[in-house]
C-alpha cells in the first residue's frame, strides 16, 4: 500500500474554474509562469523555502498543474478584474502527508481579502465537490498574515499531525474538517 493509495478515486482530471463575488480561480497556463517565477525569486517566497531559482519555480509550477490529472487537486490562479493576483492550491502527494490548502499573493495585493476569499472557495470545493473530510495548512509561525487567513477559515492548530520535513520542522498545522 502506497502513501497515496487511500485516495478516493478521482473524477477531476481537469482543474475546475471557480468564481466568487470578486474573484475567478482558474487553471494555470504557461503565460502565468513569468509572474509566478518572479514571485518565487523574491524574499516574499521565504515561507515557501525561497527565494527560489527558475528550476525550483518550474518544479512548483508544473507540480501545481500536474496534480489535477494525477490526484484530482492542484493549483489555481487567482484573478481579480482580469488581473492575476496570486495562487491558491490544494495539494497532496509524497511531499504532503494529507491534502494541504495553501495560498500566496503577488506584491501589492495583500490586505484586500483575496487570499481568504480564494482559499474559502477552494476549501468549499474540496469538501463539497471533491468529498474530502479534512484539509490542513502548513504555516510558518512567523507568517502572521497566512496564520490569520487559516484562522479566518476556521483552522485550528493540530499538533498531532505529521509535518512535511519531519520532526522539528518549524511550521504549524491548521486543520479544518468538513
Amino acid at each position: 500500500m502506497t502513501a497515496l493509495s487511500h485516495h478516493k478515486e478521482t473524477r477531476f482530471a481537469q482543474a475546475p474554474r471557480l468564481e466568487t463575488a470578486r474573484l475567478v480561480l482558474r487553471p494555470l497556463h504557461i503565460d502565468d509562469f513569468p509572474a509566478y517565477q518572479a514571485f518565487l525569486a523574491t524574499d516574499r517566497a521565504r515561507f515557501m523555502g525561497g527565494p527560489h531559482g527558475t528550476e525550483k519555480a518550474w518544479s512548483f509550477f508544473t507540480n501545481d498543474s500536474a496534480q489535477w490529472p494525477l490526484l484530482g487537486m492542484g493549483g489555481l490562479m487567482i484573478s481579480h478584474q482580469g488581473q492575476t493576483v496570486g495562487q491558491v492550491a490544494l495539494c497532496h502527494g509524497p511531499i504532503f502527508p494529507e491534502p494541504e490548502l495553501g495560498w500566496f499573493l503577488y506584491d501589492g495585493f495583500e490586505g484586500q481579502g483575496f487570499a481568504s476569499e480564494a482559499a474559502a472557495a477552494l476549501l468549499q470545493w474540496a469538501f463539497h465537490t471533491r468529498g474530502l473530510d479534512t484539509v490542513v495548512s502548513y504555516i510558518d509561525p512567523a507568517n502572521t498574515p497566512s496564520a490569520n487567513v487559516a484562522r479566518r477559515l476556521g483552522g485550528q492548530i493540530d499538533r498531532d499531525a505529521a509535518t512535511p520535513g519531519g520532526e522539528g520542522t518549524d511550521v504549524w498545522r491548521y486543520r479544518r474538517a468538513a
